[in-house]
């Protein structure tokens, strides 16, 4: 084709393609027009604390909290008596446990939007009973801080994620369902030990939990906690005279500066082995719990944050933090997933309050019946022990997951590292031996040869 003097010649078409129409141009609406058809697509709202928290999650940040508060600061008040430690040492312990890690609790839940609550560990607690027969508190004070700087080597290297990652969930859930029969099992016993509030307290709860409209409103949790108080007051069992004696310097918490002393016999017992139960144990079980709630908790960040808090209340005599397996049960085992966090900012919160009032709180506690704490730490882990149970036997990995579980029941600790370890490596092995299909078909990279 020849191009028009003065003009400039026609681009061919492309074979087989045919002229598209120039572009229309955009159009835009009239300033007249409403403001309707000009408005944004609507968005989801920006987190906020004050929306997300419901009553259930209140509900069961406080049931949380009062398991923490109960039995296991009951082992720290018998360690330390065990150990020839001061009245002022252990308040000061007790302060360290609750305040500081109620700090990490709720700044943590926080800056992740997941429910993760950090206490002390329970385990590491009974390790250190021994140790304070032949060793100074200095001594096992410095061990402490070599335990948290060694924990957050570990965690800033990536290498707890990763260790975590190469155990399969069936076995990890077999470790839990292990941990966590022993809540169960005590709940059944408080029958035995005081049957009107352990009766009271379940068939509140079993009530509350039957009519899904009621449950709405009133947190099973709530009205069975409610049941215990009524039958305690009416049965009279609350040892009130234990208050007595509180004086006014008595109640509000007066931590103590505690300096270490380096001590190589003490870091050749303490260090290796609650690193381990701090990172393998707890921190698995706490992390397994979450991942099987929906939740992605940050394996190494939680490392590095347990390692840092060991060390900062090591000085006040706290024993080393972990992300704690029943609470983190408690709080993610109800009320909307995405606003589950609520829950750990609010243990976060009890965790200060009562923190700053230890001696008060420590014998308060102490004085509710066994049965009582028995039997909310049993209804709080009915759901979670059926998913652990779930995961860890319907499918894979099935046998590596009895022998984990097995193990952990049998609770034999092996050079000062509780049963719960020592039951993920038996599980894992014979795992390895027994289930290689399972091993192939979850991962062919993994699988033995």
């Amino acid at each position: 084709m020849r191009p028009k003097a003065g003009g400039h010649p026609l681009p061919k078409p492309n074979a087989g393609s045919r002229t598209r129409p120039p572009a229309l141009p955009v159009l835009q609406p009239p300033s007249h027009m409403p403001a309707e058809a000009t408005a944004p697509v609507p968005t989801a709202p920006a987190p906020s604390f004050w929306r997300d928290l419901a009553a259930t999650h209140a509900v069961s940040g406080l049931v949380a909290f009062l398991f923490a508060a109960s039995g296991p600061l009951a082992i720290i008040l018998a360690t330390g008596t065990r150990g020839g430690l001061s009245e002022a040492q252990i308040a000061s312990w007790v302060f360290g446990s609750l305040f500081l890690n109620g700090v990490m609790s709720a700044g943590y839940s926080l800056a992740w939007r997941q429910p993760l609550a950090f206490f002390w560990t329970i385990p590491g607690t009974v390790l250190v009973g021994p140790a304070l027969g032949h060793l100074s508190f200095a001594e096992v004070v410095g061990a402490y801080i070599a335990t948290g700087v060694l924990m957050m080597a570990l965690g800033a290297l990536g290498l707890v994620r990763r260790a975590m990652a190469a155990v399969p969930m069936p076995i990890v859930m077999g470790m839990v369902a292990g941990v966590f029969l022993q809540f169960g099992l005590d709940w059944v016993r408080a029958f035995q030990l005081d049957w009107w509030i352990a009766a009271a307290m379940t068939a509140t709860f079993l009530a509350a939990s039957a009519i899904p409209r009621l449950a709405a409103r009133l947190p099973p949790m709530l009205a069975a906690l409610a049941a215990g108080a009524a039958a305690i007051y009416a049965t009279g069992s609350f040892a009130a005279g234990s208050l007595a004696d509180l004086s006014r310097g008595a109640v509000l918490a007066a931590p103590q500066l505690q300096l270490p002393q380096l001590s190589w016999t003490a870091m050749a017992e303490l260090v290796v082995p609650l690193a381990i139960t701090v990172l393998v144990v707890q921190n698995g079980q706490g992390v397994a719990i979450l991942t099987a709630a929906g939740h992605r908790p940050p394996v190494d960040a939680i490392a590095i944050g347990c390692g840092a808090a060991s060390v900062v209340s090591a000085f006040v005599g706290a024993v080393s933090t972990c992300l704690t397996g029943p609470v983190n049960a408690i709080i993610s085992a109800g009320g909307e997933r995405r606003n589950q966090y609520t829950a750990g900012v609010m243990v976060g919160v009890y965790a200060m309050l009562f923190g700053l009032v230890a001696p008060l709180v420590t014998r308060l506690m102490l004085s509710t019946p066994p049965a009582f704490i028995a039997t909310l730490a049993g209804l709080a882990m009915l759901r979670v022990l059926q998913s652990a149970f779930a995961v860890a036997f319907q499918a894979r990995f099935a046998l590596g997951a009895l022998v984990t579980f097995l193990v952990t029941v049998a609770g034999i600790p092996i050079l000062n590292i509780g049963a719960p370890f020592w039951a993920l490596i038996a599980g894992t092995l014979v795992s390895l031996v027994l289930e290689r299909e399972d091993w192939r078909a979850a991962d062919p990279a993994k699988a033995p040869r």
